[in-house]
């Protein structure tokens, strides 16, 4: 089996990476999608050939409960209806780990299931929280699944500032699905998905 990466010097050089993608300005992103729940909007990847989505809403909880159930733990499988299983594969310190997880079918599974293993870390960030994970070359595929790639994500959880009992969520993804896709379905699926993450964990915070 491949070696983990060193986790400190990983999570150092993703955190730097988020804040970037957190202050490129407004005017180089393109609206995807907007709902009721969210706006998305996106710009060519600089990782790979597809695109980085920038994903934004307002979220009515604080923001230490918001990022517990976004980032791994027990919260999330519960809730995130794209996931479908989640195990912690190692555990480093300071909110460190790796986990692998599928996700399942999208678009009458013209997408089909994909398995992913990321490094994960969850750091401060100005009045909030920053959880931002990497996918690893790391372990045997599973049958039956493609093996997808995330290249730098992440989640940016802020309170507002004239009421900290809702919080501004910000997120970053770049998912390389990989296998044979047409990339419409790709950016389709993408969007939409995104959207549906902050309905579906509304949904979860009031229960």
């Amino acid at each position: 089996m491949e070696i983990l990466p060193d986790a400190a010097s990983l999570a150092t050089k993703l955190k730097n990476t988020l804040i970037q993608y957190y202050s490129i300005e407004d005017s180089e992103w393109r609206p995807a999608k907007k709902t009721k729940d969210a706006t998305v909007w996106r710009k060519p990847s600089e990782e790979f050939s597809g695109y980085l989505y920038k994903t934004q809403g307002v979220v009515d909880d604080v923001t230490n409960r918001i990022v517990d159930h976004i980032r791994p733990g027990p919260y999330r499988l519960h809730w995130d209806s794209l996931m479908t299983t989640m195990d912690i594969v190692e555990e480093f310190e300071e909110n460190c780990c790796v986990m692998r997880y599928t996700t399942a079918g999208q678009l009458w599974n013209i997408i089909a299931p994909r398995e992913f293993i990321d490094f994960s870390y969850t750091t401060q960030y100005e009045e909030g929280l920053l959880s931002c994970g990497l996918s690893l070359e790391f372990g045997e595929v599973r049958p039956n699944f493609v093996r997808g790639f995330n290249h730098p994500c992440g989640w940016f959880c802020v309170p507002l500032k004239d009421n900290p009992d809702q919080s501004l969520l910000t997120g970053f993804i770049q998912t390389e699905l990989r296998g044979m896709l047409p990339q419409s379905a790709v950016d389709t699926a993408m969007a939409s998905s995104l959207a549906n993450f902050y309905s579906d964990l509304k949904k979860a915070l009031k229960t």
